[in-house]
């Protein structure tokens, strides 16, 4: 099971934070950066993803690290606030 961290404060825009998350799930090239496209990707899997959020961060980003962690859980996945 692939456990991240998001802290994100260290993102300045929802794009940053779905590059990230690209790079941090080994997603496939056509990752199309958005919740709906996650979903995609995630449901695909045979282990659902944990994470351990450090700060959702603020404006785009905490919406954006809101709803991804909504898609990690609605995968199985546990999501736990640090």
């Amino acid at each position: 099971m692939k456990t991240i961290m998001i802290d994100g404060n260290s993102y300045s825009t929802a794009a940053e934070l779905h590059r990230a998350l690209k790079t941090m799930l080994d997603l496939p090239e056509y990752y199309g950066a958005n919740a709906d496209a996650l979903n995609d990707c995630l449901s695909e899997r045979r282990e659902p993803v944990n994470a351990w959020i450090l700060s959702r961060g603020t404006g785009d980003v905490e919406r954006a690290v809101s709803v991804c962690m909504n898609v990690i859980a609605d995968n199985g996945g546990k999501v736990t606030e640090l």
